[in-house]
């Protein structure tokens, strides 16, 4: 998968697994908006599936 000629990686120096960071560096925008986008859909049930997937698909950088 790659957008820009980037990969998708999860940081080791994120808050929780590096899956946010992870994602805002890919797509280029700020962590915190990921962060709140993450929320939201863990409100809504999906975000927290969708975090514990990405904790085992995405590679460590």
């Amino acid at each position: 998968m790659s957008f820009n000629g980037k990969r998708l990686f999860r940081k080791r120096n994120g808050m929780l697994l590096g899956i946010c960071l992870g994602v805002a560096d890919y797509l280029e925008i700020d962590v915190t908006v990921v962060r709140l986008l993450w929320i939201i859909g863990g409100c809504m049930g999906v975000g927290v599936i969708a975090y514990v997937a990405a904790a085992f698909v995405m590679p460590i950088e």
